[in-house]
C-alpha cells in the first residue's frame, strides 16, 4: 500500500511540475534581438537565418522580422518569396496569418515592406487594430530583427526598440570603420550601452579574436559602450554556395566549420537568457509607432 501511495504522490508531483513549467514558459516574454551592421555585404542576413533555425531546433519558437526596408532577403535565403508584408495588415486589412510565413524550418517570417516612413501615415484607429491583430504572435520565444545596413532612422529605431543588439562585422578595415560609425551613432543617441559583436569571415579563431580585441580597444577608448564578443564565423565558400541554392548554410552544410561556429554563438546567446527582460510583439510595434508618430 505504501509503495502504491508513493507512486501516486510521485505521479502527482511530476504532473504539477510539468504544469508549472508550461505556465512559466507561456508567461515568459520573448527576447527581442536586433541584428545589424555598419555596411552591407558582411553576411548579416545569412547569420540571422541560420541563427534562427538553430534556436528553433533547440526547442524555441522564433519569429524573424525582416526589417531591411526594400532590400530584405531572408526569404530568398530560405527559398521562397512572400506575397504580402506588414503594411498589407495595416492598410489593406490582411490577416496576420496571411502575411506571416511559417517556413519549412519552423521559423516564422514577417516581412517589413519597402518604406519605414509609412509608419508615420498610420492613423490611431489603424494602429489599434493592427496591435490587436498581433496578439496571434504572442507564442514566440525569440524575435530576431534583421535591419538594413548602415546608419539611418529606421536602423536606429529598431535598435532603440530591442533589448539586445548584435553587430556583425568582418576583419576588413572598411567594415570595421563602418561598424565603428554605427556604434558612435548608437552612443551619441544613448540607445544602447551594452552591445555584442560577431566577426564574420574570419580566417580562423585567432583572426576573429584579434579583430575583436583591436576593435574593442578603440570602442573602450572613445565610446561609452561595453562591447562583448559573441565569437567568429569562418570565411567559408560553402556559405555563398548555399545562398546560390537558396538554402541556409546551417541546413545545407551542417558540419561545415562556419556552421559549427554559428552553433557556438547561438549557444552563448541562449545561455544569456536569464539576464534579459523581453517584451511582447505588440510592445515592439507600440515602441515603433511612438518613434515614428
Amino acid at each position: 500500500m505504501m509503495d502504491q501511495a508513493d507512486r501516486l504522490r510521485e505521479l502527482v508531483k511530476k504532473k504539477t511540475e510539468k504544469k508549472n513549467k508550461a505556465i512559466s514558459k507561456k508567461t515568459q516574454l520573448p527576447r527581442i534581438i536586433t541584428v545589424t551592421s555598419g555596411k552591407g555585404g558582411v553576411g548579416k542576413s545569412n547569420f540571422v537565418v541560420s541563427l534562427s533555425i538553430y534556436l528553433q531546433r533547440n526547442g524555441n519558437k522564433v519569429l524573424i522580422f525582416d526589417a531591411d526596408m526594400g532590400m530584405g532577403n531572408d526569404d530568398v535565403i530560405m527559398g521562397f518569396l512572400p506575397k504580402y508584408n506588414v503594411y498589407d495588415v495595416i492598410f489593406n486589412d490582411k490577416k496576420i496569418e496571411e502575411v506571416v510565413t511559417e517556413t519549412q524550418f519552423g521559423v516564422k517570417l514577417l516581412p517589413a515592406g519597402n518604406d519605414v516612413s509609412k509608419f508615420e501615415e498610420v492613423t490611431h484607429e489603424q494602429r489599434t487594430k493592427f496591435i490587436d491583430k498581433l496578439s496571434i504572435l504572442e507564442d514566440v520565444d525569440y524575435i530576431i530583427i534583421d535591419t538594413g545596413a548602415g546608419i539611418n532612422r529606421s536602423v536606429l529605431a529598431f535598435i532603440a526598440c530591442c533589448e539586445e543588439l548584435i553587430v556583425v562585422t568582418t576583419p576588413e578595415p572598411t567594415s570595421l570603420t563602418d561598424a565603428y560609425s554605427l556604434l558612435k551613432a548608437v552612443n551619441y543617441f544613448k540607445l544602447k550601452d551594452d552591445i555584442e559583436l560577431v566577426v564574420n569571415r574570419a580566417a580562423n579563431e585567432e583572426d576573429g579574436k584579434h579583430t575583436y580585441d583591436k576593435f574593442s580597444s578603440v570602442v573602450r577608448r572613445f565610446l561609452n559602450i561595453k562591447l562583448n564578443y559573441l565569437g567568429n564565423m569562418s570565411d567559408d565558400k560553402k556559405v555563398s554556395q548555399s545562398v546560390r541554392m537558396q538554402q541556409p548554410f546551417l541546413v545545407k552544410y551542417p558540419y561545415a566549420k562556419v556552421s559549427l561556429d554559428l552553433e557556438n554563438i547561438a549557444n552563448k546567446i541562449m545561455g544569456h537568457s536569464g539576464n534579459k527582460k523581453g517584451t511582447t510583439v505588440q510592445g515592439l510595434f507600440r515602441k515603433l509607432f511612438n518613434i515614428f508618430s
